[in-house]
């Protein structure tokens, strides 16, 4: 299938190199010119041209923002003619934003999904992800095949918006765990239990998860290396905390979780795996 991919962040390039894996004609494009020439693809010279490309596109940017420049920006594109494309967003939008890119694209002709992911470099590069899809049905049933090499879960949430609600709520459950688990972690080492053991009990307790299982070797090797970085998870928190306030509802435990973020950017951890929350903790 002619697919087009654009931006090729650490999860934007995973995504790409599974979807050549599996065979896929590849049309890419990048901010950075650099990331998208490092790929066994056709390098397009704007959105425009990847449109006129491919027969779907997977978008894979920071934020709303970003989407909103690469659809309505010079040669973005809506420049394009979308009439039949499909356009599948892995972005974490605002989940008001989210509402105006299915408008958008509608009014262009072209099917928009927001297909938030569950899950970063690892699990794209296998195809075990968790996708969540919001949008029409013909439409994910026309991106199921290839959402089905990316991931091993999907979830049709269909009515838009959705799909950005829910994973802004996994990222509660992300944050908060990881923080806990960093903390646990430098806390039994103060104590004076060695870190892969205090680890290894973890693992075989209540710490017991998805995210120790993911982060374990880095919280053991201090390689903070970003798969999802520091920076996504406190504009993630962010999105989520306008998500309560727009409900009237308080978020006890997204509040702790977002300033410690916070405190990680504001100490240069910006572009570091979000495991790096740790370094808070460990030299306290």
């Amino acid at each position: 299938m002619r697919i087009g991919c654009i931006g090729l962040g650490h999860l934007g390039t995973a995504i790409a190199n599974r979807l050549i894996d599996c065979g896929h004609d590849l049309t890419v494009w990048n901010r950075t010119a650099a990331r998208a020439s490092a790929l066994p693809a056709t390098v397009a010279a704007s959105p425009a041209a990847v449109a006129a490309a491919a027969d779907q596109v997977h978008l894979c940017l920071f934020d709303s923002a970003a989407v909103h420049q690469v659809l309505s920006g010079d040669q973005g594109l809506l420049t394009a003619d979308l009439r039949g494309k499909l356009l599948v967003d892995h972005t974490t939008n605002h989940f008001r934003e989210v509402l105006a890119l299915h408008d958008l694209c509608a009014r262009a002709g072209a099917t928009y999904l927001e297909a938030p992911v569950l899950g970063s470099v690892v699990p794209a590069a296998q195809g075990r992800l968790t996708v969540l899809v919001s949008g029409e049905r013909a439409g994910f049933d026309r991106a199921e095949p290839v959402l089905r090499q990316l991931g091993a879960h999907l979830f049709h949430l269909e009515e838009p918006g959705l799909a950005t609600r829910m994973k802004l709520v996994n990222n509660l459950v992300l944050a908060g765990l990881m923080a806990q688990i960093a903390e646990a972690t430098a806390f039994a080492e103060a104590s004076g239990i060695d870190r892969s053991r205090a680890l290894d009990i973890l693992a075989a307790g209540a710490g017991q998860s998805m995210v120790l299982t993911a982060k374990r070797g880095k919280l053991e090797s201090d390689d903070f290396s970003p798969h999802f970085t520091t920076g996504l998870m406190l504009k993630d928190l962010h999105l989520l905390q306008d998500l309560a306030y727009a409900q009237g509802r308080p978020l006890f435990t997204g509040a702790l979780p977002r300033e410690l973020f916070a405190l990680a950017v504001a100490e240069g951890m910006t572009d570091l795996d979000f495991s790096s929350v740790y370094r808070l903790f460990a030299r306290r």
